[in-house]
């Protein structure tokens, strides 16, 4: 087995293993961003009395620049995942059609 223990019984991955869970983990934290940015937008977008519709659109296009900044080959997952909750919001916001 590839696993080393040393005296503080702490356990120690191999190197390659080491890599592939700082990625994860990396990841992991980019996502939860993304999650807080899109919340944080979301809830702008539906709470503050004072944003125009233009406003909005700006923050709504801000968040999908951020988004792909962050995951640049991820727009088909952006597209399915938050565009439609922004769109919807800002209809039921703005009465669009």
């Amino acid at each position: 087995m590839n696993i080393h223990h040393r005296d503080g019984g702490e356990t120690n991955f191999p190197i390659g293993e080491q890599q592939a869970l700082r990625e994860r983990e990396e990841e992991a934290r980019k996502i939860r961003r993304l999650q807080v940015m899109i919340s944080m937008v979301m809830s702008v977008i539906g709470q503050d009395p004072n944003l125009t519709v233009e406003e909005a659109s700006e923050l709504a296009a801000g968040a999908k620049r951020a988004a792909l900044a962050m995951f640049p080959d991820k727009e088909l997952a952006y597209d399915l995942l938050y565009k439609p909750r922004l769109q919807r919001l800002m209809k039921e916001r703005f009465r669009l059609q």
